[in-house]
């Protein structure tokens, strides 16, 4: 570790290697360096160099976040990402030149991750109105849901006080360890009867009331046709709402940036759910968890007693600095390709109006019971995407959930085994939604892009009657 200026991580290099079973012939080749130069980092004979630290960060990206919790290495990191992936293809910088503006300057590395993360933003609200214009929709006209999903996108769907709060009453009352839902529900329900004197009753509800307290709240009525995933669900949600997590935190949450009813109140909501799945799910083990088990939502799911689709939006909001996961998009589509649930935490986020790219196979999920599969697909600006679609059924309606996260790491997913990521025809070419996408000559095309003009042959016929200017 640090000595002086110089950095020595000759374990933790060792340690990839041998987590990844790569020898030092496969791991120097990896890393663009020699065998011997190798083999001085693993035994601490040389520091480490910006250059080799940057081939470590890019052949690493998930295990090498977190060597070095030192905020001036965490800036490190933001800054050369942010430098990496400015918005345009121009080629990122020279490592060493990037670490010595970094030290020498770090009120400016700091106020350029910030810009970035701006420009982000602003890249996203500016493709939410050209969506909305091109659909025929004033910005200030949008629905509610989609008003409350922006609110959620702009704090990185991770809340750390809630998140926080949620993972210390997780660890009072028990949850978090190895548990199926029942283990769950019965955990949840002690806590009710001993901490706020509240007795759980499970009952057939009229559907589709989920929960209902008494008047007097000392009661909780629970629908007992609801799958026990979804029952611990329920109570989870009633403790964190009314019972269990400091009111101030949500209604300090809904107060920075108000929307006016009844958005507030869906955001509250939003918020609660939020709160329920941190606390059946706390940060800390869920996080080791998921890496362990290269997240797989199934296994995660069996891991904690929860559902599949309650699994991949967790994995979407593992967003903690300095202890961050695999920045992940999640969303739920219907059969007719309504998306009805949309969470991101990486630049990927099509779906704001309208449904997902119709090249996506996902499609297929919604409308097969039992489908599980991943894809390999390529957006306009060059950047791979893996793509885990999952039908979930219940006796009411059917739907599938969708995740995905940037090819660079595949290694760290247990659906991405079988994709031939090598081949550089093997991803789907996709895009944002027809109303933006670029692309010329795409058979599924339904509208033009609303920012290029289109020409139409009088003679020639092809499967798109225009082509695009």
């Amino acid at each position: 570790m640090p000595r002086g200026n110089r950095l020595f991580v000759g374990q933790k290099v060792r340690e990839l290697r041998l987590q990844s079973r790569l020898d030092q012939a496969d791991m120097a080749r990896l890393l663009g360096i020699s065998v011997s130069y190798l083999s001085q980092l693993e035994n601490n004979d040389r520091p480490l160099t910006a250059r080799v630290k940057a081939a470590l960060a890019a052949a690493f990206p998930l295990d090498w976040s977190d060597f070095d919790a030192r905020p001036e290495e965490q800036l490190l990191g933001a800054f050369n990402w942010a430098l990496a992936n400015p918005g345009h293809r121009s080629p990122p910088p020279d490592p060493e030149r990037t670490e010595r503006l970094h030290v020498q300057y770090p009120e400016f590395a700091a106020r350029y991750v910030e810009l970035h993360h701006a420009l982000r933003q602003t890249e996203g609200r500016l493709a939410m109105a050209e969506q909305a214009l091109g659909n025929g929709l004033l910005p200030g006209a949008r629905a509610t849901f989609d008003q409350v999903s922006d609110r959620l996108r702009l704090f990185n769907n991770y809340f750390h006080d809630l998140d926080a709060a949620a993972e210390d009453l997780a660890a009072r009352i028990g949850l978090g360890e190895p548990s199926d839902a029942e283990a769950n529900i019965a955990k949840i329900t002690d806590a009710l009867a001993r901490d706020h004197d509240c007795i759980v009753r499970r009952e057939q509800l009229k559907t589709p009331l989920l929960r209902a307290p008494s008047p007097d709240g000392k009661a909780l009525h629970v629908n007992d046709a609801l799958p026990a995933s979804s029952i611990a669900f329920q109570l989870a949600s009633h403790l964190v709402q009314r019972l269990g997590l400091p009111g101030p935190t949500l209604r300090a949450i809904v107060a920075q940036h108000p929307l006016g009813p009844p958005a507030d109140e869906l955001l509250h909501h939003a918020l609660v759910n939020y709160g329920a799945a941190a606390l059946l799910m706390p940060y800390g083990p869920f996080r080791v968890a998921a890496r362990t088990l290269r997240h797989d939502i199934d296994a995660l799911a069996n891991r904690f007693g929860v559902s599949a689709e309650q699994a991949g939006h967790r994995l979407a909001t593992l967003q903690r600095p300095g202890q961050r996961g695999i920045p992940f998009f999640f969303c739920r589509i219907d059969p007719a390709g309504n998306i009805t649930k949309r969470h991101s935490a990486t630049r990927l986020d099509f779906g704001s109006f309208g449904p997902l790219c119709p090249r996506l196979k996902v499609h297929e999920a919604a409308t097969r019971p039992g489908y599980a599969a991943a894809e390999l697909a390529e957006m306009p600006d060059g950047v791979r995407y893996i793509l885990l679609a999952r039908c979930i059924t219940r006796a009411d309606r059917r739907h599938a959930i969708v995740l995905a996260c940037e090819a660079d790491y595949a290694a760290h997913l247990a659906c991405a085994d079988g994709l031939n990521l090598d081949d550089e025809a093997a991803a789907t070419p996709i895009g944002p939604g027809c109303r933006l996408c670029p692309r010329e000559g795409c058979p599924q095309r339904a509208f033009p892009p609303i920012d290029r003009p289109i020409h139409v042959e009088r003679d020639s016929r092809h499967i798109i009657p225009y082509s695009i200017g």
